[in-house]
């Protein structure tokens, strides 16, 4: 067996993940789909721990909320529950697969899911569970995209991996631009400066703060996944180390 180079991941998806071609709602297929690549990277190594971050895009964008009137605190915290609905579909496909699996809001619903306690969730991830975590930071103003790097920082994670239905970061979009470069590798300051949309700044600031790399990738790639996380180069990856251009 091929030791991995990350021990501990913390993986980002976002909402629209789950709808699969849809857009919108819950697509229950294309939840296994994700459970799959989650038990894919168990059977690498049944002591990497796995925790997971996922978006509402598929159910509630606080921003239409907000154009049509509603206060920003009240359409994010309807962003938040929308995520803990997200995390027990995916938490559903998962157990399916045979995979231990634990949901924790920073919302309290105790009904559906473990109140979000850092300490509890690092004893699930050493259990060897995939601990899935709702509702957000339990704030509103603050992305999916900051909790994870929050969260990942919380439990000690090795690195953010931010799936993607492409194989790493573009200087412009590869679907309308053929021509588009993509980066093999980009510093946190390089990819603040260059506006490219990989997570919200603060989330990338938090990442620089803390050396916490992270790393871009088609998650639907199962060749591009296993080389990540042996250490082959492997979509984008997001360091304190200054880009070489890879052009693609």
């Amino acid at each position: 067996m091929t030791p991995l180079k990350y021990k501990r991941i913390l993986l980002k998806l976002s909402g629209e993940a789950l709808s699969g071609g849809q857009g919108m709602g819950i697509d229950p297929q294309q939840a296994l789909h994700i459970a799959e690549r989650v038990h894919d990277i168990q059977q690498m190594d049944p002591e990497v721990g796995i925790a997971i971050v996922i978006g509402a895009g598929n159910l509630w964008r606080g921003r239409i909320g907000q154009e049509l009137g509603m206060h920003q605190a009240t359409a994010d915290y309807m962003g938040m529950l929308a995520t803990v609905m997200n995390a027990l579909a995916l938490m559903d496909a998962l157990e399916s697969l045979g995979v231990q699996t634990r949901v924790q809001s920073a919302i309290e619903m105790r009904q559906v899911a473990e109140p979000y306690i850092r300490r509890r969730a690092v004893r699930h991830l050493e259990k060897g569970r995939v601990v899935i975590f709702g509702g957000g930071t339990g704030n509103p103003y603050f992305t999916t995209d900051t909790t994870a790097a929050l969260r990942a920082m919380e439990i000690e994670a090795n690195v953010v991996i931010k799936a993607t239905k492409v194989d790493g970061v573009y200087d412009s979009d590869p679907h309308k631009n053929k021509n588009a470069k993509r980066f093999d590798h980009l510093s946190y300051i390089e990819t603040i400066n260059m506006g490219l949309e990989v997570m919200d700044k603060t989330a990338i600031t938090l990442c620089m703060e803390n050396k916490l790399p992270i790393l871009v990738l088609n998650l639907w790639d199962r060749e591009a996944l296993h080389n990540a996380l042996i250490g082959k180069t492997s979509g984008t990856l997001i360091s304190e180390i200054k880009s070489t251009e890879a052009l693609v």
